[in-house]
């Protein structure tokens, strides 16, 4: 089969390690390649299906891993690129192609002589002395099956079809819907009065985008590196409103791209497919496959949670409204007051300045830093190739060496906002880790974030969360690239959705050690390392508003099981229900019109859904895996060792609760994390 230049296809592409040729990726190569990628992998089923041979791990397990390549290569490519790269032409494409797409992974899964020969290897596991590795592969594909509707009558199955279909648009439309009411909205400001109390890095960035448009003044997107710190810092509090409600209103203001209805529809839908398949409820479904296992037990984790975090939430409320009251006479503070004045008590308490913190924290010393504990911790070395191909001007690639000097990993960094992003920030793969009879096939791991970038002659300077923002996705990156099992859907960050979330949130705990900022910290014009005291303020204020973090992710968490512990299909009202969920864990006034719902990502388009509770779950667990390392020094050798071999390396290779007490020697506590936050 040839097809000209499409790079899909022809994958000959000659880079270094064989990476993707972003730069002979057109718009046209996607539907042919996708078309193609799909022939080819039901002729690649067809030989499973018609092999005459008795059912093995390797005539079936092995040869459905290893089927789809095209395919596979060219629908990474596109998610991703939705993600970070996402032009209306790119829409267009995906619209065309999602439902051939979910039509063409359901005819696999619905292919009752494919899963017959799955279930007699599942079956015959222990008889065929299957490894641990190969079980697990083994047990993912037959839950893989049985999870998408491979035990339905005929009937059912084409209902089954149809529903994900529907479903697979559905998420696409809610994701194009967000980004686009987000990219519509700009405040565009003329008089130097209304920037009082913004710090000049922003006011220049905001200066650079009013230029950009053709017109004079600033003007403020919502974009995280405007929207964060003019919600801290701007003294106008008709302008803090003005950006709250367009933030909070995204996709819900009742118009083409309002995702209400969407909302309804993805959760009614989800729910009728867990009927279909057994389930009492959508979570019920998913958390047949997580280590929470059932609701009770995420619901027993919320409510713990909130027992011990509510009190200091309302005690730190109460504060910043005295503080309110005493510097401008406000009796309440409203959501697009809480980041002002809490930066003002915070400044007050800790005599912390955020902006005085970020001129320590330039870009290109924070990747040194990052890198280097990578360094330090796992002897990893990185060294950026100009000839890896790149799919956006700003993007770096980095070739990744383990301390013997054995290739690892390639790794893109995507630090800046673009018209064309998702906001927020995340770990991908365009290729995952595996290894065959040509040897160990090394990752291809990108890290995609929204940091501001350099302006008025300055370098990008990042603030301290956006520091642990770094760090958070470098732990995914480091779990994708530190693998070492030998098949593909249990490499790297292929784990259960609850366990994912531990070495991202691990590593955030080097964000306030001294040990760490110590080796990178410097200010960007002088070069001089970051005070003694002004590390110390950062440790010590590092629970600051713990209570109110905690208990909003928790609402957070408490809205999605809301929306997929349903037993019965939702028609009411999207805002008023989501206010009555989160009015258990409210600390602030809920704003009319608001939502969370109507751009929640997470759950309604990235993955997350009945699983949002996983940051507070792998929360207890990196809190708990970190004590071992205060236990024994942030920089142990032996403990970094184990938690690269225990956890980082193996992926899904066994059960997530068997690697953890391999290496921190028995389950996990909430103890270590209430201790962190100063709570016990």
């Amino acid at each position: 089969m040839t097809h000209g230049d499409n790079p899909f296809i022809n994958r000959d592409w000659g880079t270094p390690h064989g990476t993707i040729p972003f730069d002979k990726i057109r718009y046209e190569h996607y539907e042919e390649a996708i078309e193609a990628g799909m022939q080819e992998e039901l002729a690649e089923i067809a030989r499973i299906t018609s092999n005459a041979d008795a059912p093995t791990f390797d005539n079936t397990i092995l040869a459905l891993e290893r089927a789809g390549e095209t395919l596979d290569v060219a629908t990474t490519v596109l998610g991703n690129y939705l993600s970070a790269l996402a032009t209306d032409e790119l829409h267009a494409i995906a619209e065309r192609v999602m439902p051939r797409l979910m039509e063409h992974s359901n005819k696999i899964t619905l292919d009752k002589t494919l899963f017959e020969r799955i279930k007699q290897v599942w079956e015959g596991m222990a008889a065929a002395g299957l490894d641990d590795e190969q079980r697990m592969v083994t047990e993912k594909w037959y839950k893989n099956f049985t999870r998408n509707g491979a035990l339905l009558d005929e009937g059912r199955k084409e209902e089954y079809n149809a529903i994900t279909q529907e479903l697979s648009l559905l998420e696409l439309s809610f994701e194009q819907n967000n980004l686009k009411d987000k990219n519509r909205f700009s405040m565009h400001i003329t008089s130097p009065d209304d920037l009082a109390g913004i710090p000049d890095s922003i006011r220049a960035l905001a200066a650079d985008k009013a230029r950009d448009k053709g017109v004079d003044g600033w003007l403020f997107t919502l974009d995280g590196p405007m929207y964060v710190p003019f919600m801290r810092y701007a003294a106008n509090r008709e302008l803090r409103r003005r950006m709250y409600l367009a933030y909070n209103t995204i996709s819900a203001k009742g118009d083409e791209l309002d995702n209400k209805e969407t909302v309804r529809r993805i959760a009614n839908l989800r729910r009728k497919v867990a009927g279909m398949l057994g389930y009492g409820t959508f979570a019920d479904y998913v958390l047949a496959n997580r280590m929470a296992e059932c609701s009770a037990n995420v619901y027993s984790m919320l409510g713990q949670l909130t027992d011990n975090y509510m009190p200091l939430a309302q005690d730190e409320h109460g504060r910043v409204k005295a503080l309110a009251r005493e510097t401008d006479g406000l009796d309440d503070v409203m959501p697009w007051d809480w980041s002002y004045y809490s930066e003002k008590l915070r400044k007050r308490e800790y005599d912390l300045d955020e902006e005085e913190v970020k001129e320590y924290f330039e870009l290109g010393s924070v990747i040194r830093g990052v890198f280097g504990l990578a360094t330090r911790l796992y002897g990893l070395t990185f060294k950026e190739n100009a000839a890896i191909p790149v799919y956006a001007p700003d993007v770096r690639a980095f070739e990744v060496f383990d301390g013997d000097g054995r290739f690892m990993a390639v790794l893109y960094t995507d630090f800046h906002p673009r018209a064309t992003k998702q906001s927020g920030a995340w770990m991908t793969e365009y290729r995952s880790q595996w290894r065959d009879a040509a040897g160990d096939h090394r990752p291809h791991v990108s890290l995609v974030m929204n940091f501001n970038p350099p302006t008025d002659g300055k370098p990008s300077l990042l603030t301290h969360d956006e520091v642990n923002t770094f760090l958070h996705e470098f732990g995914h990156a480091l779990h994708g690239m530190l693998s070492d099992v030998t098949y593909r859907s249990i490499s790297g960050t292929s784990v259960y959705r609850d366990f994912v979330e531990l070495p991202s949130q691990f590593m955030e705990n080097y964000g306030t050690e001294s040990g760490f900022l110590d080796t990178f910290a410097r200010h960007y014009r002088t070069g001089e390392p970051m005070p003694g005291a002004l590390v110390a303020k950062i440790k010590k204020a590092e629970n600051f508003n713990a209570g109110y973090a905690c208990t909003r992710q928790v609402s957070f968490a408490a809205l999605d099981m809301a929306w997929h512990d349903r037993l019965e299909d939702f028609t009411g009202d999207v805002e008023q229900y989501e206010k009555q969920v989160f009015a258990r864990y409210a600390v602030l006034p809920q704003v009319e019109g608001t939502m969370m719902s109507t751009q929640f990502g997470h759950i309604f388009s990235g993955g997350y859904a009945a699983g949002y509770y996983g940051y507070k779950w792998a929360e207890i667990l990196d809190a708990d895996a970190f004590s071992k390392f205060k236990e024994n020094g942030i920089f142990d050798q032996p403990t970094a060792q184990s938690f690269r071999d225990n956890i980082l390396s193996r992926g899904g290779a066994e059960h997530p609760m068997t690697l953890y007490v391999r290496f921190r020697g028995r389950k996990p506590t909430i103890d270590a994390l209430l201790k962190r936050n100063g709570i016990k």
